[in-house]
This record gives C-alpha cells, sequence and structure tokens, in this order.
C-alpha cells in the first residue's frame, strides 16, 4: 500500500485532496465545530482504498429477492422500478479510490455530517428547528489515490447496510448502455465557475448530477419526477471552487493546490491589525475604531466599526439620525445624509471563500461582513438555490440574501485627524 519511503516515516504528512465548506458560517460552527459537525472537512488520503465500483447488475422480480441479493457486506443500489419489478447493481471494492459521504445522518458511513444552515444563525441555538430538507444520505466524493488525485461527485450515499435505495417514486432510468440512473428526491446540484476560483472567476450552470454521476440540466422544481436533459459536454469532476448544492446546506469544494494559494487566517490576522494600526476614526465621536478579534466574532464591541449602507461612510455607534418614524432600521449618515440601514462591520474570517488576498475594503449588504473587493464582487454575482425553485446571492459568511443595487458597498473610513 505505502511507498518503502513511507513505511519508514509513517509520520511524513497524508496526501490533501481537498476541503469542503459550508457556506454561510464564518470560520465554524455557531455552537463550535464537534466530531464529524463542523464548518469544513478535509479529506485526506486514507491508510487503506475504500472506494467502490458498478460490477454486476441484477433484475429481481420482487423486492424481497432484491433484498436477498443485496447483501450486508456487499455495496449495491437498488432501483425500484415497479412492485413487480427491482434491478440490484452490486458494487466492488475499487482499489485505486477514496470514498467520502455527506449527509445529515450521524450514522457510521457518513464522514461529514451536514446540517440545513440558518441565514445569519451565527449565534443562534434555534439552528435544527425546522424541518431538514437534506438527504439523510446525500451524496458520496470519489478521489482518485493516484496523482492528479481527482475527485468526482455523485448523488445518494451507501447507508449502513451499504445500500442505496431508490424508491418507486425516485426519477430513475435505463441508460442507452442497459445501466440503470436515477436522482434522489431533492436532488444534488453543482456549480463549477469559468476561470476557476480566482479574482477572474464568473459564476457557473447549476446542474444536477445523478446517482451514478451522469451531469443534467435543472428540473422544473427541485423534487419534479421528470429529470432534466442530459448535459454531454460537462463531468462530475470536482474543481477549485465548485458549489455543491444538498436543498438546505451549499458546500465549497476547495482543491490543496487552491487551498495553497489562498490567503491564512494569520493573513487576515495581518490584515485586520493593518486597518487597526491605521487608527481609523468615527468622525462623530473621533473616538477611534478597531475591528475585534477573530475570535470575538458575534459580539458587538465599543470599538466596532458601523457603516451606513447606502453610502459607505464608517462610524462608530452613536444615535445622529435616528428617525423614530422608520422603525428605527434606517439613519442617516451624518457626513452625506444618504438614508440607509446602520450595521455593524464584522470581518469574513473563513479564509476558504476568498477569491484573493486583498485588503479589506469593502462590505457585504445589509449583513456588514467585511472582505477584499474581489471576493465581494464574485459572491454578489453567484445565484445560490434558496428553497426549491429560487436562486439569490447571498454573503457566503452567514448565508443573508444580499440586497441593495450590487449587494456590497466599498467602505469609506475617516483617517486620524493628528
Amino acid at each position: 500500500m505505502f511507498s518503502p519511503d513511507q513505511e519508514n516515516h509513517p509520520s511524513k504528512t497524508p496526501v490533501k485532496y481537498g476541503e469542503l465548506i459550508v457556506l454561510g458560517y464564518n470560520g465554524s460552527l455557531p455552537n463550535g465545530d464537534r466530531g464529524r459537525r463542523k464548518s469544513r472537512f478535509a479529506l485526506f488520503k486514507r491508510p487503506k482504498a475504500n472506494g467502490v465500483k458498478p460490477s454486476t447488475v441484477h433484475i429481481a422480480c420482487t423486492p424481497q429477492a432484491a433484498k436477498a441479493i443485496s447483501n450486508k457486506d456487499q455495496h449495491s443500489i437498488s432501483y425500484t422500478l415497479s412492485r413487480a419489478q427491482t434491478v440490484v447493481v452490486e458494487y466492488t471494492h475499487d482499489s485505486n479510490t477514496d470514498m467520502f459521504q455527506i449527509g445529515r445522518s450521524t450514522e457510521s458511513p457518513i464522514d461529514f455530517v451536514v446540517t440545513d444552515t440558518v441565514p445569519g444563525s451565527q449565534s443562534n441555538s434555534d439552528t435544527q428547528s425546522v424541518q431538514s430538507t437534506i438527504s439523510r444520505f446525500a451524496c458520496r466524493i470519489i478521489c482518485e489515490r493516484n496523482p492528479p488525485f481527482t475527485a468526482r461527485i455523485y448523488a445518494a450515499g451507501f447507508d449502513s447496510s451499504k445500500n442505496i435505495f431508490l424508491g418507486e417514486k425516485a426519477a430513475k432510468w435505463k441508460t442507452s448502455d442497459g445501466q440503470m440512473d436515477g436522482l434522489t428526491t431533492n436532488g444534488v446540484l453543482v456549480m463549477h465557475p469559468r476561470n476557476g476560483f480566482t479574482e477572474d472567476s464568473k459564476p457557473g450552470v447549476w446542474r444536477e448530477i445523478s446517482v451514478c454521476g451522469n451531469v443534467f440540466s435543472l428540473r422544473e422544481t427541485r423534487s419534479a419526477q421528470q429529470r432534466g436533459k442530459m448535459v454531454e459536454n460537462e463531468t462530475n469532476q470536482l474543481q477549485d471552487g465548485s458549489l455543491i448544492d444538498l436543498c438546505g446546506a451549499t458546500l465549497l469544494w476547495r482543491t490543496a493546490e487552491g487551498l495553497s494559494r489562498t490567503p491564512t487566517v494569520k493573513h487576515l490576522e495581518a490584515l485586520r491589525q493593518e486597518i487597526n494600526a491605521a487608527r481609523p476614526q468615527c468622525p462623530v465621536g473621533f473616538n477611534t475604531l478597531a475591528f475585534p478579534s477573530m475570535k470575538r466574532k458575534d459580539v458587538v464591541d465599543e470599538k466596532q466599526p458601523w457603516v451606513y449602507l447606502n453610502c459607505g461612510h464608517v462610524h462608530g455607534y452613536h444615535n445622529w439620525g435616528n428617525k423614530e418614524e422608520r422603525d428605527g432600521k434606517d439613519r442617516e449618515c451624518p457626513m452625506c445624509r444618504s438614508v440607509g440601514p446602520y450595521v455593524p462591520l464584522w470581518l469574513g474570517c473563513e479564509a476558504g471563500f476568498y477569491v484573493d488576498a486583498g485588503p479589506p475594503t469593502h462590505a457585504f449588504s445589509p449583513c456588514g461582513h467585511v472582505c477584499s473587493e474581489k471576493t465581494t464582487a464574485y459572491w454578489s454575482q453567484i445565484p445560490l438555490p434558496h428553497g426549491t425553485h429560487t436562486f439569490h446571492a447571498a454573503c457566503p459568511f452567514c448565508a443573508h440574501q444580499l440586497a441593495g443595487e450590487q449587494g456590497y458597498i466599498r467602505l469609506i473610513f475617516q483617517g486620524p485627524l493628528d
């Protein structure tokens, strides 16, 4: 399994295939990362391959016969065509690949447990009150164990009895070469950005991935019976910056190589200190403003910078221009008299969302998360799936739907007067 070199040095760093980062969390889950539930998940080469590939196809006349065929020690996918007929596809071990499974279930076959993202739930404890639309065994990612370590995504994951079961209601069909394929109830959608995940990135087109990894245009609604059209010239191969939507949570895939070019948390901390060292001031109270440390990212600090979202003028918190008749939400900027929401600014701490290492000069509207100009421009163009048939741009750090003409604003700081 190992090269002789690795056997003598077992502490050699394992190969990292990439990381999955859940949109809507600014560096960690609201109640802290625990075990397989966390805001980001790294996929490493396993000590021993655990990938599987399709082998024998059985056509059984009854679901009972199908259950008999699919034994507990063998991975299989069962397609129920009718009460009278089920097709079972057995999968065999593949020594060249590693498999990682993602879903809502906490059962052992799931490597990365993902729950529904509630926009702005940075510090709420009630994030699980909603009925989940994420599948218990949502999808699986298969990584090649040899360079270039290609990662591919497939809808549905194997359960504790190593089975994927597509019931009568699931969309399924026979392919031209006689194989079976199907879609899961709410589907697994993927979008590959154009020009990779860089400052030149542009949004790609959302597609649906089937159980066998084929690519389709989207269905009319998320769980419609009718599948979309097959897209022949696209693949299920993940690229740096690919987005995976599980209907309730969206994940960003970053390759190990892509992450090596991304700013680190240390770099973001240096940028924070640089802004604070410039001693920006509140033009009204003349007090010095400072971004709180990365660890205190949900408690408003007294030195916290606030911004008027219509003009971008940065202030400290003050009661100037509070229009009572405007139900307290809109305020008048003392610098330019423009009226609009007035919100605290927060640094975007999840480095994996940044498309470049530029300074934090822009903020998303209406949440006030601050990052580089190129990063705000990129995310404001991405239509993220929302519910079962709508899409809207959202802040990657808190999942709030973006507002205003652009969805973000350039910050105007006042320097110290001395």
